[in-house]
């Protein structure tokens, strides 16, 4: 069954709360589960198109397409819904160290970058743009909940958003540069 109907009346639970006790959904935390769950979303259409567009990278030494990548990150991810809605389950400083990874790796293959850039140019580009945006929302929210004693989420979880955001705009970058596109910087006009 696809519905419960245990959340009509606007409360719902975490892993986390005790017996009888519901929350609010509108509090805090289901917007940083939601945001997280759009990026989840936003990647897995990302996913799609890199697929289309055949996008892949060199990553230690070998050809790795986009996809997988993608697939990863969607996986870390719903680690980050699991200790955003209560569980035991954290990610790990391996699962950011494999960020900062790529991150480097993509970096070895274009040009310093020496001003903002335009957003789009391809269609992966553009897709991973808007997922960018929607990470740093994300890492936002998540950085709140901490400072409001909401909810305490792990360092490295809000290390993995920060990084992530990083790695998507690498990752736009690249995948644009393998299209052809030309990086435009905005002339302040």
């Amino acid at each position: 069954m696809l519905y419960t109907r245990k959340g009509d009346g606007g409360n719902t639970k975490l892993f986390d709360c005790p017996q009888g006790v519901y929350l609010n959904k509108s509090a805090r935390i289901f917007q940083a589960l939601g945001t997280v769950d759009e990026i989840n979303s936003f990647i897995g259409y990302t996913k799609v198109l890199s697929r289309k567009f055949g996008i892949f990278m060199y990553f230690k030494f070998k050809k790795i397409n986009y996809e997988d990548i993608l697939n990863e990150i969607q996986q870390i991810l719903f680690s980050i819904q699991a200790e955003l809605g209560g569980s035991k389950i954290f990610v790990t400083t391996e699962d950011v160290l494999y960020l900062e990874e790529i991150i480097a790796e993509i970096e070895t293959l274009l040009p310093p970058i020496h001003s903002f850039i335009i957003p789009g140019g391809s269609e992966v580009g553009a897709m991973l743009d808007v997922c960018r945006t929607v990470v740093r929302r994300g890492e936002r929210e998540m950085v709140l909940l901490n400072e409001t004693k909401e909810k305490e989420i792990s360092p490295t979880s809000v290390m993995f958003m920060n990084r992530l955001s990083s790695a998507m705009y690498a990752m736009a970058r690249f995948a644009n540069y393998q299209s052809g596109n030309i990086e435009n910087a905005p002339k302040y006009k």
